[in-house]
């Protein structure tokens, strides 16, 4: 009976993981949303925010490990971009792990964890190294 409990209780939680991936696997047509006193920001389909880490360099990536559990990368094989932005800032490199990454101007572009529901940019100046891009003036939300 144990056996059979836990079994039920693995394949849910592993069915919880797997929905959770899909919500932070994004939708490739990006959208521009704006806050006040934060300006322009960029957002995957599903509003959900999409953020650069300062500390990278274009076309590399220095988020790994228990960072990516915090910051999980944001990659979509056909991003569109959204109107008022250029379709060449946008591309994708190959991480050192292997997996592909989608990238704005070269800088890898990132969800934060605790952002929750579309419009969320919990992690916006976080550390001072984590921040929104505004697609439009081509520089970070300060």
């Amino acid at each position: 009976m144990k056996t059979r409990v836990f079994a039920i209780s693995a394949v849910m939680i592993a069915v919880i993981l797997v929905l959770a991936g899909l919500v932070f696997a994004g939708a490739g047509d990006l959208q521009i949303k704006a806050k006040d006193k934060m300006g322009n920001y960029l957002a995957d389909g599903n509003g959900m925010t999409l953020y650069y880490f300062k500390n990278n360099m274009k076309d590399k990536n220095s988020c790994a490990g228990p960072c990516l559990e915090k910051w999980p990368v944001f990659y979509n094989e056909k991003v569109k971009a959204p109107a008022g932005s250029d379709a060449k800032d946008f591309g994708e490199f190959t991480r050192a792990d292997g997996k592909k990454q989608t990238t704005f101007k070269g800088w890898p572009l990132y969800y934060f964890a605790g952002d929750k529901a579309a419009g969320d940019t919990n992690g916006q100046a976080m550390k001072d190294v984590w921040f929104t891009v505004n697609p439009i003036s081509m520089e970070p939300c300060l």
